[in-house]
Formats: C-alpha cells, structure tokens, sequence
C-alpha cells in the first residue's frame, strides 16, 4: 500500500469479534429492513468508501460512480467475478456466463441477441395476451390481482420460449388469490411439472442470495447440506429433457447430412438460443449453464422493472394518464407497434428508466481484483490519496444507492419523476456524468439483453396502457406482514412515503406481491 502511495478504506466498526455482528445487521436488514438501508447509514457515517471487515477480511465498498467505472470499465482487466462469488453461486449458475470470466460465454451468446431476433414480438404478444386476459377474468370476479406474479409469469414465459423453443407454460396455472379470499374448492389440489419448476427457481435464486449476504461466511450456515440442492434437482428434472431432446434432433439431422429437423427460422436461423448453443456443442452441462444464467437475467430485470413501473403508476396516477395518452395518440387501443414506432415513446421509456433508477433489479453487485494485482482506485481521502484494493480483494458497489445519491441527481433524487429522464436535469447530471446510471451494468459485462429488456418492457406497457385507464393498489389485498410499519412515515427519503416493501434478494421484489385492481378501458377490443 505505501509503496503504492494508496490509503487504507474507512472501516466500518462492529460491536463484536471479528465485525459477526455486521453479518446479522446485513441479515436483518434484507429481511425486514427497506433495502440497503444499513448501507445508506454506513454511507453517511463513514463515506461512499468504507471497508466492511468480517473475521479480518475486507469487504470493500463504494456508492461513487467513478469507481463503478473504473472497476466495470477503465480497469476491467483488473477485475473479475472472483472465486468466492463463483464459489456462491455454483450450485445456481454453474459455469455460465453471469458466473464466469473472459469472453468464451459471452461469444456463445452475444450472435442470438441480434437485433432482428429482439424485434421479432410474436412471443411478446402471445404470453402478454394470455396474461391481460388472465389478470381480467379474475379482476371481474371482484378479486385483487398479485400483478407481481403475474408478470414473473409473462416474463417467464416469453424467456423461456425465446432460449428453449417452447414456453414453461406458467401463465396456463392458476393465478394466487390474496390472504383474505379464500381459493376455490380444488383450486390448488395438484402442482404441475412448470408450477415446481418455478417455485424450484425462485427458491434457488433466494438461497443463492442468502450466500451473497451473509459474505464469505455463509459456508458455516451450509456445512450439513446445501440449500439449493433440492431446487436445482427440480430445475434439473425439468430441464435435462428439453437438452436431451433438441441434442437428439442434432444428432438425428447429423446421421441425414441435412437440417430438416432442427427448428429454423424462414432465412435458416436457429430459433431458439438451445438451439444456437446446440449448433454448437454437445456438452449439456454447458449449455444447461447458460441456458439458466441467461433465463435469470430474462426474467428478473423484466418482471421487476414492470413490476415496480406499475407500483409508480398506481400511486402516481398522473404519470399513468401522460404514459397512456402517449400509446394512444400514436398506436390507439389496439394497433401493435414496431420495433422502430417503439423507440419514439419518449416519455414510457422515461417511465421505465427512472423506475430502473429508483428500483434497479439488481441492488447490488461486486467484483474481485485478480490475486495478482493491487490497484488504486479513483477516488481519494481528505488528503487526496487514492484508496487501495489488495489483490484477491472484493469491491462491492450498490446501483440502489448510487442512483439515489443526492449529490448526483440533484435534491429531488429520491422522488419519481419520469421527466427528468427528459428535461435539463439530463443534461446537467446524466449526461456529463453516465455512470451514474448503470441498471443493466456497464463496460465489456454490459448486459447482453438490455435491448431485448427494454423491447419486452416497452412492448408489454403499451399492451397494458391500451387495455387499462387506471390502477390502484389494493391495501387490504395486501397480507398484514407485507405492509410498511408505521414508523417508516417518520423516516427520510422514499422510505417515508413508500405503499409498499421493496425488499432484496438477488433481485428486487415487493413483499408479499403487489396487489392492486385496474379498470378496463370502455373502448378496449376484447381479444
């Protein structure tokens, strides 16, 4: 470090050895805290740096835009996933590419996500029309609808159709009904095979997260038996057969010495990612590892993001009449748009980006310096000199916060405002200063997806705004456990105003689903 001319982090101090009771903070915090509020008052207390030492190990931390980008971007060879986030995320992700480092997996993937194929909205209409109408035969019962769910499904859904070939199906199950309306006689008599391979996802995802949490400790909590086990073997069951059969049809079209049987498009293209990956190799584990990785990323920034956009138009009703009349003067309440007609949205993609920024999918994210290298960040201390990562080290950095930072959005950065995805505020923050705004990563990591997210979004919200004219949340709906305390309307910052809990996993998500009630349109065509 002195040889280097760098200084030590401010470390946050703990009652405990070793800092143990920080874990516990962390612990409690996810499950019953509003997100990443404990590291808003480290923040404030030690700085956007401070190093969070567990049994004397750092766990280094920034909130500051300078040093994402010098760890995502300027000094991305100096970084990696590293062996304790792979070591957490094995069981899950495997090998794949939200879990390794280098380019291999990446250019297996990157060729399917062309433009061609993430303007192709065929899949997005058919799961958004099974799921308008789903959400509308249950609202016409007088029953609340748990939009959260209901999205997952669409969005789990259009993923796996685009990566399999064939949809998971989730959409065809019955929808949750909330804590206080009993469900039909018979409703939940069985699970089918899609129901358990989405309950198996989520379960694995939150397992996955509790590791990320609780730092490198969290083997301790697992030393009996691994939590994800029984999850991923439900995954695995439901997986395994859909490889085996598209390898199958490789090695049949193989023995010909022709491609009938394998799916392509009308300019010969693989239609599906399996079967970009199968053209590829044959190893299942491979293609298993980046089938999973890429269906996490493809459901959760989706489902989240539409999630959290619809809470905002609930509770902002004006941002919901400006959104709709917007899809209307240009696509009335039944045209579909195209790719290009999309991109002149300008104030729904203002919705769906200051919903990204106030609600990122995913809260937090880290990366390692490689063990062979000691860098000095960007930023400095009060003297001006420039914090120091040892090599092997974590740095951990929060778009949650960063993109709340006061300093960086200006006074009302707290507030949701679409507009100031659209006024001079771009001008005066974001655009001198991007990396302020990184939802979908930056740098080579980049997300492969971001565009095919931001076409589902977009795509779904216009389907949603030509149908509805108005939203509200239903707070009765709302199991007693799922509702904010009453002291947070004491508290600063959106905490203090918010309807509902956010809360973090690996991925944001409303606790205990967000339950609301639209009204059809008059002058909607019934489909």
């Amino acid at each position: 470090m002195k040889r280097m001319g760098g200084v030590a982090w401010p470390v946050v101090r703990g009652k405990k050895f070793g800092n143990l009771d920080l874990v516990d903070t962390v612990m409690e915090g996810r499950a019953n805290g509003y997100p990443c509020d404990f590291m808003e008052e480290w923040v404030e207390e030690y700085g956007p740096q401070h190093d969070i030492k567990i049994l004397g190990g750092s766990q280094l931390f920034t909130a500051d835009p300078g040093d994402v980008k010098f760890v995502l971007a300027t000094e991305f060879s100096s970084f990696e996933k590293g062996p304790t986030f792979r070591e957490a995320a094995r069981s899950l992700l495997g090998f794949g590419v939200f879990n390794a480092d280098g380019q291999f997996h990446r250019s297996m993937s990157r060729p399917f996500f062309n433009r061609d194929r993430i303007s192709d909205f065929d899949i997005f209409s058919r799961h958004s029309d099974t799921v308008f109408r789903k959400i509308t035969d249950r609202l016409n019962t007088g029953v609340a609808v748990d939009f959260e769910d209901a999205v997952a499904r669409f969005a789990m859904d259009s993923a796996s159709e685009f990566l399999f070939g064939t949809s998971v199906d989730s959409l065809h199950d019955p929808l949750p009904y909330p804590w206080n309306v009993p469900p039909p006689p018979g409703s939940t008599a069985s699970r089918s095979a899609s129901d358990r391979f989405v309950t198996a996802f989520a379960g694995a995802q939150l397992a996955t997260a509790h590791r990320f949490w609780r730092g490198p400790v969290w083997k301790y909590s697992e030393i009996t038996t691994d939590k994800t086990r029984a999850h991923i073997k439900e995954i695995d069951a439901f997986i395994t057969p859909i490889l085996q059969r598209a390898l199958l049809r490789k090695k049949q079209s193989k023995a010909r010495n022709d491609k009938s049987d394998l799916p392509l498009s009308s300019d010969g293209e693989e239609t599906s990612l399996l079967d970009h990956l199968v053209s590829l190799t044959d190893d299942v584990k491979v293609i298993k590892d980046e089938i999973v990785n890429i269906l996490v990323a493809g459901r959760d920034t989706t489902s989240v993001t539409l999630t959290f956009a619809v809470y905002f138009m609930a509770i902002h009703p004006d941002v919901l009449r400006r959104a709709r009349e917007e899809v209307l003067a240009r696509f009335g309440t039944t045209r579909t748009p195209s790719f290009e007609e999309m991109r002149d949205l300008k104030y729904n993609r203002a919705v769906i980006n200051e919903t990204l920024r106030l609600m990122p999918p995913v809260p937090l994210n880290v990366r390692y310096a490689y063990a062979n290298k000691s860098v000095l960040m960007p930023s400095t201390d009060a003297n001006g000199k420039h914090y120091y990562v040892a090599a092997g080290d974590p740095v951990a950095y929060s778009v949650f916060l960063m993109q709340r930072r006061k300093e960086l959005w200006g006074p009302d950065a707290e507030a949701f405002d679409p507009d100031r995805f659209l006024d001079e505020r771009l001008h005066k923050y974001l655009t001198p200063n991007p990396y302020i705004f990184v939802p979908f990563n930056a740098g080579p990591r980049i997300c492969l997806g971001q565009q095919f997210a931001y076409n589902e979004m977009t795509y779904f919200l216009v389907k949603l705004l030509q149908r509805f004219d108005s939203i509200a949340l239903d707070k009765d709906a709302m199991p007693p456990f799922a509702r904010p305390p009453p002291e947070w309307k004491h508290c600063k910052g959106r905490k203090a105003v918010e309807q509902i809990i956010p809360t973090a996993a690996l991925t944001l998500s409303v606790k205990g689903g967000l339950w609301i009630r639209m009204h059809e349109a008059v002058d909607v065509e019934r489909l």
